[in-house]
């Protein structure tokens, strides 16, 4: 199997894969520590949280559920979020922190479950043909779109994760 999903299929099982590892590595670090800034930020020279990561998700997860929402209604779209340009993505991931400073850990990762299904549901409500068979930014398929916004941070997200595991928690 390819490690880029082409496929329907493929994406909802490259994003479920990710999460659900991502979920046990954010369930075994201590709330304690999750506001602890120990994990490379977005923004070369900066430290961010595990509760910044799991923002970080859930922001581009929400982004996702917008962008596809004014697209089908006909709308412009501002990518990749309004007041930004695909060059101030750190700027945007530091919004997204902002925007959840104050959730208590136990509720970001809620939220992320949250967002993930809500994609995952859209998911389900496209054809393969939607997803991945037209252009939908640009180049882009929505399905890569979807997985340049999923799987892939997930991926990224965990291993960050996890070395701040390591350095922090003991018995990881």
């Amino acid at each position: 199997m390819s490690s880029v999903p082409a496929s329907k299929d493929a994406l909802v099982l490259a994003i479920n894969n990710s999460f659900l590892k991502l979920m046990v590595d954010y369930r075994s670090v201590p709330e304690s520590l999750s506001r602890e800034c120990g994990i490379d930020g977005n923004i070369k020279g900066t430290m961010i949280s595990v509760c910044d990561t799991a923002a970080y998700l859930i922001g581009w997860g929400r982004l996702i559920i917008k962008w596809y929402d004014l697209k089908a209604q006909g709308k412009n779209v501002d990518f990749p979020e309004t007041g930004y340009k695909w060059n101030q993505l750190g700027e945007l991931a530091q919004h997204f922190h902002d925007e959840y400073r104050q959730w208590a850990y136990n509720d970001l990762l809620n939220e992320l479950e949250k967002t993930t299904n809500n994609v995952l549901l859209l998911i389900q409500n496209l054809t393969n043909q939607e997803l991945y068979h037209q252009p939908w930014y640009e180049k882009w398929s929505l399905g890569r779109m979807i997985q340049f916004n999923t799987s892939s941070p997930m991926k990224n997200m965990r291993i960050k994760v996890r070395r701040f595991k390591v350095a922090r928690v003991s018995d990881c």
